[in-house]
């Protein structure tokens, strides 16, 4: 990369916040729709409608931004596996949002980021010291937190986001497979494909008429999932990935106001608490992998 680019990207540090922050405000807010109309379809009829209707938005950015050349793809067969993946994950986050307030199933959601690392050693052999292990750790005592296993208002429902953590671990750690010959565009778009493709299979089993009054919501789902992952790219095209990352947690704010203003849903204090665990270890983590070698080993 050279030095000018360099300096473009991380000269713009507050535009990238932004759009992250910005990204991850619509993500919730479709998050908030699905949990909405979940009470009426199933999750795979959501999922195939928001892609459906999102395909060609994603399709007309990328060739705005990437040309012809973003369509390209040498993985279709990964990207079909990443887009089952993607369903099954989604699925199961959705229909934890039936049981679960938006808030606490977005906060055991955010354990992903320690399935990628614990399944970065046990799948990729990669090496991880102590005090990554201990994050790992913290991380997963704020889920515990958060489920409260064995107590009287522990929810079965609780462990389907946490499946949904899993599975997109293992989502991002195939993306290593897809290596950096392919854009971030091209990537953006097959993931929508692929999911598009993988709800069409099953969708028959599951499809209920849609009514008139509910297309609005349909369309807000996949134009605030769009807008989300579009924002989202672009902040960490624009700004600093060690300075942007961290403004994924905006969400958990985004997913408490929302689950106070529409279901009058107000966190716990273990919800708090375990919420506090689980940021703490991620931002760790991310603080840890972007410093240089020698000092992570310091």
């Amino acid at each position: 990369m050279s030095s000018s680019r360099s300096s473009s990207f991380s000269a713009s540090p507050l535009a990238g916040i932004a759009c992250v922050s910005a990204g991850i405000l619509f993500l919730t807010c479709s998050d908030a729709l699905a949990k909405w109309v979940g009470e009426y379809y199933s999750p795979v009829q959501i999922l195939f409608l928001r892609a459906a209707i999102a395909l060609p938005v994603v399709l007309v950015l990328v060739l705005a931004l990437g040309g012809r050349r973003a369509l390209r793809t040498r993985h279709p067969g990964l990207h079909l596996v990443r887009g089952a993946l993607n369903i099954i994950s989604a699925s199961m986050f959705y229909l934890g949002l039936q049981s679960l307030p938006l808030a606490e199933a977005t906060a055991i959601a955010f354990s992903a980021p320690l399935f990628v690392t614990a399944l970065s050693v046990l799948v990729l052999k990669e090496p991880v010291d102590g005090k990554r292990w201990l994050a790992v750790a913290a991380g997963f005592a704020g889920v515990l937190v958060i489920v409260r296993p064995g107590a009287a208002s522990f929810q079965m429902a609780a462990l389907l986001p946490l499946a949904t953590a899993s599975l997109y671990a293992v989502m991002m750690l195939t993306a290593r497979a897809i290596g950096a010959a392919e854009s971030m565009l091209t990537t953006t778009l097959y993931i929508v494909v692929g999911q598009l493709v993988c709800s069409a299979v099953a969708v028959p089993a599951f499809w209920t008429p849609p009514e008139w009054s509910h297309w609005p919501y349909f369309a807000g789902i996949a134009l605030f999932s769009t807008l989300g992952l579009t924002f989202i790219t672009q902040g960490f095209r624009i700004g600093p990935a060690s300075v942007v990352a961290p403004f994924d947690y905006t969400g958990l704010l985004w997913a408490s106001l929302l689950g106070w203003f529409v279901w009058q849903d107000v966190p716990e204090l273990p919800d708090y608490l375990g919420a506090a665990f689980i940021v703490g270890s991620g931002l760790y983590i991310a603080w840890r992998e972007t410093r240089p070698a020698k000092s992570r080993r310091a």
